[in-house]
C-alpha cells in the first residue's frame, strides 16, 4: 500500500484527478449495469404471464410503464443526492 501512496505522490494533481474520474466513471458504469438488471428482472417478474413464448400487449405495456417509472423513481433520487451533495460542500 505505502508502493502505491508514493506511486500517486508523483502524480501531478491533474494525473490524479483524471484517474479519480477514470474511477468514478467505472462505478457509475457499474452501477448503472447492476440497476438495469434489477429493473428488467423486477419488471419482467410483474409483468410476465403466462402468454407462451412471446408478451402479448398488455405485458408489453406493463414492462413499458414499468421500466419507464424506475428510471422517473431512479432521476428523483439521483437530483435529490446532487443536492444534497451540493449542500455539503
Amino acid at each position: 500500500m505505502s508502493d502505491l501512496n508514493s506511486q500517486l505522490a508523483q502524480l501531478t494533481p491533474e494525473q490524479r484527478q483524471a484517474i479519480m474520474m477514470k474511477a468514478q466513471q467505472e462505478a457509475n458504469q457499474q452501477v448503472m449495469g447492476e440497476m438495469m438488471q434489477k429493473m428488467a428482472s423486477t419488471c419482467f417478474d410483474k409483468c410476465s404471464g403466462t402468454s407462451g413464448d412471446k408478451l402479448d400487449s398488455r405485458e408489453q405495456s406493463c414492462l413499458a410503464m414499468c421500466q419507464d417509472r424506475y428510471l422517473e423513481s431512479r432521476a428523483q433520487v439521483q437530483e435529490a443526492l446532487g443536492k444534497r451533495q451540493n449542500g455539503m460542500s
